[in-house]
Formats: structure tokens, sequence, C-alpha cells
């Protein structure tokens, strides 16, 4: 499986807001097996965007790099299985 290019983000813990430092992104809900469907994001001109799946309010930071977050546990790590 190929390293994704565009960031994924989880809410497992139910924040109102997560800081992200991008404007395109994926936002999976939580980890699996509770995830909804991951979705392509993008904030265009404005600072934040709302996930229509879980409500997250997902707020543009660009003081964070591509790969943090705002609480810091909300960025989604892929596992790779064993095929």
């Amino acid at each position: 499986m190929a390293d994704h290019a565009i960031p994924h983000f989880q809410n497992d813990r139910g924040y109102k807001a997560v800081e992200i430092g991008v404007k395109e992104f994926m936002c999976t809900g939580t980890n699996p097996p509770f995830d909804h469907p991951h979705i392509f994001l993008d904030m265009g001109a404005e600072n934040e965007k709302i996930c229509p799946y879980c409500s997250t309010l997902y707020q543009f930071n660009s003081k964070l790099e591509a790969l943090e977050t705002v609480p810091a546990d909300c960025l989604y790590r892929f596992e790779k299985t064993a095929q």
C-alpha cells in the first residue's frame, strides 16, 4: 500500500475542534472499526471546515506542520496489514 499524500485525521476523543496545519485533508471520524467513510475535505479560502459525518470542526493553524494537530492525538495512523 502506498503512503498517503493527503493527511488523514480522526477524533477518537470527541473534541469539539481540532487544529490542523493543512487545508486539504481526509476525516475518518474515529479509528476503525468505528470510523465513518473516509472523506476528503477542502477548506478553500476559509480557515475552518466541519465534517458532515462526525461534526468535528477542523481549524487551520498556519503554525502547525502538515501532520501536527492540536490536540496532539488526532492524526490517523495507517496500519499496514501483512499480505
